[in-house]
């Protein structure tokens, strides 16, 4: 805080020393009520911080409770090796026999080999299928290979139907697989190949006429497949299973969405004729509510530990909050919740000791899954009333999330006493700089005010021993002896 800072010359006194204790003096009164208080206000902050985290716990847990989409849900069971069954809540209760008798299938065509370098021929390649009869063309150079046409077929970005690909053998022919990229009858492959015009049919000693002749079925008899020289290697499918024996459905993929109401099936494999039908069921599902006022409960719990610990009154081992209204506040008002009851339906209404929650003789919560599982079991739609209400009449769960959030919120009365707490504490800091450059000033005055009294102290006894030299030397003046 100062310069170097010697003892006294002429006064013999230490004068560091001096200085430093009367600067000590007026700082350590001074810092340790800053600390004090800076030490009070900080506890505070993480206290509040504590019980702020503890609430937003409490809210987490009251999520699926007051979402009316996780009550009165639905649980399908059977899946096997040859159908998955999956349900929403609009499903019904009850239990089907299901045949799967073959899978949808992709439609595939293969050209008779070609030499890899030989040119096809000039033309035109139009690809379509009855569920985009509009399709794509592609225009075919004299000089284009196989690998030409596959790359123009993949590389079109008119193509949302087919893919291309090349498989040579091993003499180094190469055929042209050509796949649909959907499954079922809807999207089955019609290429037809044209001269350059587009209208003109190809001469028939065309190689492309060779690699393409597929023409509509409706121009000539027997099947175009046959007849050209494309080979069909995968029939275009549609997915087909039977329910209970009595009704057979077909779709052009392998999952059948509401084939009965709030059920999706899927195709997964084809029963054999010694297979055994599948048998798959859907159930009601509460588990999820158990489960969820299960975790509420639990964390209802661990705030009420956690509000204790804060506001434990008492001189020793007093918590930080002792005393605290806003604790006491919302620590009150969840109680009331707990204990309230809330509308049911019918103008009837329902409380949490209804559905087994109980509270013992410490404010402790348990849950009895019987009583709960029976409740519901018996009137799902009061238990969902109860929790999640209405806009009108909000319920259970959203009552006391809405409680909560109050506390929790962005800029909601944790946040703003936390502040507050934060303000004060930058204003102790602020308060600290000032004093300390007040020591400092203090400390500096000091020393010259020391200084100049060690220089005065200096100067009298330099005088002092000047005229003593004097008045020996004077005639007539007689030394004192000891």
């Amino acid at each position: 805080m100062s310069g170097i800072s010697f003892t006294g010359i002429g006064s013999g006194m230490p004068v560091q020393d001096l200085v430093s204790a009367f600067v000590e003096a007026e700082r350590v009164p001074f810092q340790q009520r800053i600390n004090k208080q800076g030490s009070k206000l900080t506890t505070n902050i993480s206290a509040n911080g504590s019980l702020k985290a503890s609430l937003s716990s409490l809210a987490d847990s009251l999520d699926k409770l007051k979402d009316a989409e996780n009550y009165q849900l639905r649980k399908a069971s059977g899946s096997d090796d040859f159908v998955k069954i999956e349900s929403d809540k609009t499903a019904q209760v009850g239990s089907y026999d299901i045949k799967v008798n073959n899978l949808a299938q992709a439609h595939k065509v293969m050209s008779t080999p070609f030499d890899e370098t030989l040119a096809v021929g000039e033309g035109k390649l139009t690809f379509s299928t009855p569920d985009d009869p509009t399709g794509f063309t592609l225009d075919i150079s004299a000089t284009d290979t196989l690998s030409d046409i596959r790359d123009k077929i993949n590389e079109s970005t008119d193509n949302e139907d087919v893919t291309a690909t090349i498989i040579t053998d091993s003499g180094g022919q190469q055929s042209l697989v050509m796949t649909s990229n959907n499954t079922g009858l809807d999207n089955k492959l019609s290429i037809t190949a044209t001269q350059s015009d587009g209208t003109t049919p190809l001469d028939p000693s065309s190689r492309l006429n060779d690699l393409l002749t597929y023409i509509d079925p409706a121009s000539r008899s027997g099947d175009p497949l046959v007849e050209s020289n494309l080979i069909e290697t995968n029939a275009a499918l549609d997915s087909s299973i039977t329910i209970d024996g009595q009704i057979t459905l077909t779709n052009a993929t392998d999952t059948f969405e509401n084939a009965i109401d709030g059920i999706t099936l899927t195709a997964k494999k084809a029963q054999d004729v010694d297979d055994d039908n599948s048998k798959v069921s859907v159930s009601e599902d509460n588990a999820l509510v158990a489960k969820e006022l299960g975790a509420f409960v639990k964390s209802y719990n661990e705030y009420y530990k956690v509000a204790k610990e804060l506001g434990q009154a008492g001189e020793a081992g007093g918590g930080p909050l002792a005393g605290d209204s806003m604790l006491r506040g919302i620590t009150g008002k969840l109680r009331n919740m707990l204990s309230q009851s809330f509308d049911s339906g019918s103008g009837n209404t329902l409380s949490l000791a209804q559905l087994g929650v109980e509270s013992d003789q410490y404010g402790v919560l348990s849950l009895d899954s019987t009583i709960l599982n029976k409740v519901i079991a018996e009137d799902p739609s009061a238990v969902q009333q109860f929790f999640v209400g209405d806009d009108s009449t909000p319920g259970f769960a959203a009552s006391t999330d809405t409680l909560i959030a109050n506390y929790t919120e962005s800029g909601g009365l944790i946040d703003s006493r936390i502040n507050g707490y934060e303000t004060q504490l930058d204003k102790l800091e602020d308060d600290m700089t000032a004093f300390n450059r007040k020591m400092e000033n203090y400390e500096a005055r000091l020393l010259s005010q020391y200084n100049a009294m060690d220089m005065l102290v200096a100067n009298m006894n330099s005088t002092s021993s000047y005229l003593m030299g004097q008045l020996d030397n004077m005639p007539g003046v007689v030394k004192k002896t000891s």
